[in-house]
């Protein structure tokens, strides 16, 4: 149910099944229920190289492109979707800022630490009554000589408690100013920086989302990321990226769910056959297959042209869009398709249905991906 693999995708693919199956499986339930943040899972990762894919090897990551990007995420969300977001928001957005828009010095200070996940990444865009409207933002940093003085909240951030290091956009100029928000990194312990309250969430249980507090905390100059006024612009241009994560996210969560239910359908027997044999059961799979094929496409799509440093705001926002989407009706169409035993958690199915709602939902609604499509397709 994907493109074909090239070397370095087996490579990871095979790799990620088994450690999925001795370190992930047996404690995934465990941790979903409890909503503990596996942070040795993630340490086990950074040694396999999987929490720095995109940074090149000279600041100690892996130095892969978007193609094994795209399977790492994938293949891991099969398995278990926390663990795939964690790392996908990991890789995307924190490192991924900084690598994209870091100055060298600034690279090889925190780059080595991310992408050996020695420290963990967070990335605060969103607050409580900005989340689409993030031009809108209250988090405000002023200068002060030397330093920016940071006030205000950020929600919704994986791994806002846990993390070492945050990217955080603040305001420095005008309410609703494109050029008036800057990207500061924020390391841990700074004054004045702390996690908030910790979401209790449907799905997703074990990739930990919080706030982040800031009340005069003092960031020093030589922490903003590219030139004061560029915040929004530079985030912008990530979620580009990162929505190619959750289009990545998304697929996997569906293919998980769909063979799942594909292998129940083959083994439950009602009427002295296995219900894959009934039409209304077979063609539910049969449309199942074929979304995640379409959106397999689309999601390896955008991930080539991303490669290729080709613009991919309209087509990032297309495999994000279509993939978050199947990934729902898919998971809705497995739980269906395991009856009564869908509904229960010794079954798969219920936790892939919990998981796959978050996809259309962060890093921009699939309104907003219309939004963004439209726009693109009507210039």
């Amino acid at each position: 149910m994907q493109l074909i693999y090239n070397e370095n995708q087996q490579m990871i693919a095979d790799m990620i099944r088994d450690f999925g199956a001795k370190s992930i499986k047996p404690d995934m339930m465990k941790w979903d229920e409890s909503q503990e943040f596996p942070i040795q899972v993630f340490k086990q990762l950074g040694e396999l190289g999987l929490m720095g894919v995109l940074v090149p090897q000279e600041y100690g990551g892996s130095g892969f492109g978007y193609l094994e990007y795209v399977t790492a995420i994938a293949e891991l969300s099969k398995i278990d979707g926390s663990i795939g977001l964690s790392m996908a928001a990991h890789n995307s957005l924190c490192t991924g800022h900084i690598l994209q828009f870091g100055s060298e010095e600034q690279k090889k200070k925190w780059l080595p630490k991310l992408a050996t996940a020695e420290w963990i990444g967070a990335w605060g865009l969103t607050e409580p009554n900005t989340g689409s409207d993030a031009g809108n933002m209250r988090t405000v940093a002023v200068r002060d000589g030397d330093h920016w003085v940071l006030n205000g909240a950020k929600n919704f951030i994986t791994h806002g408690k846990s993390s070492n290091i945050a990217v955080v956009i603040a305001r420095t100029g005008e309410v609703g100013d494109s050029h008036g928000m800057t990207a500061f990194v924020i390391e841990k312990p700074t004054q004045g920086f702390s996690a908030g309250r910790k979401e209790d969430k449907l799905g997703m249980r074990a990739s930990e989302t919080t706030e982040l507090i800031f009340e005069d905390c003092r960031v020093p100059h030589e922490n903003i990321l590219g030139e004061v006024g560029e915040g929004f612009i530079q985030s912008m241009k990530v979620l580009d990226g990162g929505r190619i994560s959750i289009a990545a996210l998304s697929l996997g969560i569906a293919q998980g769910a769909y063979e799942a239910a594909l292998g129940y359908a083959k083994e439950r027997q009602q009427f002295n056959k296995p219900i894959a044999q009934f039409q209304g059961i077979a063609f539910k799979i049969a449309d199942m297959a074929t979304e995640i094929e379409a959106a397999s496409l689309l999601t390896y799509r955008a991930a080539a042209m991303k490669n290729r440093g080709e613009n991919v705001n309209k087509e990032s926002a297309m495999a994000k869009l279509y993939a978050s989407e199947v990934s729902v009706r898919v998971a809705n169409e497995a739980v269906q398709i395991f009856g009564g035993y869908g509904y229960t958690k010794d079954y798969p199915a219920e936790k892939y249905y919990r998981d796959a709602k978050l996809c259309t939902i962060g890093e921009g609604t699939s309104e907003i991906q219309k939004l963004v499509i439209s726009r693109a397709v009507l210039k």
